[in-house]
């Protein structure tokens, strides 16, 4: 059996994405996290494969997030650690800045591909933490946008999260819609007695409990850090 966890999709689903705005979201923590949300459903779907990102997927993965989120392209590289001043969308940063910190977790960064091995979305889940006990924080999640609506986005939430359960992690956690995210069992926070980093997130942070979770595990959520130093 090969090591890569595979999934495949055809399922009418929406589409999720991040985006920079909400009415009810305050400006301050716009510049900590990026919210998720779904959009509407689409009409068919289409075949999906999803597998483990290899060191080659990095700059489509970077120009499929910059594509998702920003009608310009974006320049092929920016260096680690430099804030992007309009060359490169907060998403795709945030990608590269994880994938180059401590919180990254190889097997829990997961492309979306064609059949014919097109990678056209990715998603993550990297090292989160609710007190000193280690857990995960998904996001960003990307689509490109010729295939959004067709059930990649949902395709690839459903996969992070079972390899996420195959390796005995305990929860996943997302600040998002909870009328939409309910479908992959993701729950408020409040309900697990797991603080968000902000109090004003009560109402949208989530949580998808896993087998590994324990009842003693609560308390205060914590990102990694580049979620803070989004620019």
């Amino acid at each position: 059996m090969c090591d890569d966890f595979s999934a495949h999709n055809t399922e009418k689903s929406s589409e999720i994405r991040w985006y920079e705005a909400a009415p009810d979201t305050p400006r301050r923590a716009l510049r900590r996290v990026i919210r998720l949300r779904g959009s509407p459903a689409a009409a068919h779907g289409k075949p999906v494969l999803i597998r483990r990102e290899s060191p080659s997927d990095a700059a489509v993965i970077r120009a499929i997030t910059d594509a998702a989120f920003a009608p310009a392209p974006a320049p092929a590289e920016l260096p680690t650690g430099q804030v992007p001043t309009g060359q490169i969308t907060a998403e795709a940063w945030l990608v590269d800045e994880l994938r180059g910190s401590p919180a990254w977790l190889p097997a829990l960064s997961l492309v979306a591909t064609t059949p014919g091995g097109d990678v056209i979305g990715h998603v993550l889940c990297t090292r989160a933490h609710v007190g000193e006990a280690p857990v995960l924080a998904l996001g960003p999640l990307s689509v490109r946008p010729d295939r959004q609506r067709h059930g990649a986005g949902s395709a690839l939430v459903h996969a992070v999260l079972g390899a996420a359960e195959a390796l005995g992690e305990p929860l996943v956690a997302l600040l998002g819609d909870p009328g939409y995210y309910h479908r992959f069992g993701f729950r408020l926070s409040a309900g697990y007695q797991i603080t968000p980093p902000e109090p004003e997130w009560h109402a949208h942070f989530q949580v998808r409990a896993l087998t590994a979770c324990a009842p003693s595990l609560r308390g205060a959520f914590t990102y990694p850090d580049p979620f803070n130093r989004l620019p």
